[in-house]
């Protein structure tokens, strides 16, 4: 275990109290107690972190895996993530690394350094570091440092995350031109407060605003929604959150819909039926986004990116498999139509 260090974002209160500032939830933490994420503790008077220069998860991953269709594909990302989450999806795909520390488990991982994780990134070559895995708002003084170093060596850094963070982290982690973060890809798990009340224990509107803050920050933006039948799926949802994406976003912003499959609390439900994710994808279409993903499961063109001048196939996709030869940087091998994303 790496002992605790002192947090950043957060600010002192009557007596011991202390405020964490880290996301949406604004947690006031007495002394001696973890804010709802689990792994930030007040110790006296002082908030610290349980959670810095300790990831519990490391991999190599295909860039696509994240998901991120637009941003450098066919390129391998070096992803790791703590343990710990701030919100207690029942439905989490994830649960053994994100929620014990919510429900007073020992925080585990293995130590490394912000410079350990950068040179294993470089040593495999990766482009890219993706804080992913949990939910990288959480450790986000082990992101801001690895970050701020990768930056440094010509790495790109990415976020995968609920979204849920306060104003004052997206504005510490800084634009894509001169601050950490180039990339997101964000979970937009549905597009009702009563979703999100009930089955995340969060709130719908500060992910909205942090969307579109993102976008002004100039990061590369993608969102994945998970669609879980008969809780977030219907048409009159999806059409809203379509749309709120093509306006709000942009409709070059890919969209990734995702198929639930039963884990954690949500033993009860079935996994997505096909006919809905095509459902899906059609209202994403009609809302006027050009680029709509089918992911977590195989069929046919569900990966593949289209020009939306000509509709051909730009770039293919056998799983999380780019196959090679089919674009150049982001231009339509037919109609010459620039494709949006970031490609070199």
């Amino acid at each position: 275990m790496h002992a605790p260090c002192t947090a950043r974002l957060w600010k002192p209160l009557t007596g011991t109290d202390v405020q964490c500032r880290l996301c949406a939830h604004s947690c006031v933490i007495p002394t001696g107690q973890n804010g709802q994420c689990g792994v930030r503790h007040n110790e006296g008077g002082t908030l610290q972190t349980l959670v810095y220069a300790l990831p519990a998860a490391q991999n190599v991953d295909p860039i696509e895996k994240k998901p991120l269709y637009h941003f450098l594909p066919g390129t391998r990302t070096f992803s790791f993530g703590t343990m710990g989450c701030n919100l207690s999806c029942s439905f989490c795909q994830n649960a053994s690394l994100s929620q014990p520390p919510r429900l007073g488990q020992p925080v585990r991982g293995n130590h490394a350094e912000p410079a350990d994780l950068v040179a294993a990134a470089l040593q495999i070559g990766a482009r890219s570091i993706s804080y992913t895995y949990s939910e990288p708002t959480i450790f986000f003084e082990l992101v801001e440092d690895t970050a701020r170093l990768a930056r440094a060596k010509g790495l790109r850094n990415i976020l995968v995350t609920n979204g849920f963070m306060s104003p004052d982290c997206l504005s510490a982690l800084g634009s894509a031109e001169t601050g950490l973060i180039q990339a997101a890809n964000v979970d937009l798990k549905g597009f009702t407060e009563g979703f999100y009340k009930d089955h995340c224990g969060a709130r719908l509107a500060p992910v909205l605003a942090n969307l579109k803050r993102m976008r002004e920050l100039g990061w590369w933006l993608e969102v994945t929604t998970l669609l879980i039948p008969g809780l977030n799926d219907s048409p009159q949802e999806l059409a809203a959150l379509a749309q709120f994406l093509a306006k709000e976003l942009g409709p070059d912003t890919p969209w990734h819909l995702s198929r639930f499959h039963p884990d954690y609390k949500m033993l009860d439900r079935p996994a997505t039926p096909q006919a809905a994710l095509l459902a899906a994808r059609e209202a994403g279409r009609a809302a006027g986004l050009r680029h709509v993903y089918i992911g977590n499961t195989q069929g046919l063109g569900f990966g593949d990116t289209l020009c939306p001048s000509c509709a051909a196939v730009v770039l293919s996709r056998t799983g999380f498999q780019v196959n090679a030869g089919e674009w150049a940087e982001g231009v339509c091998p037919s109609c010459g139509t620039a494709i949006a994303g970031v490609w070199r």
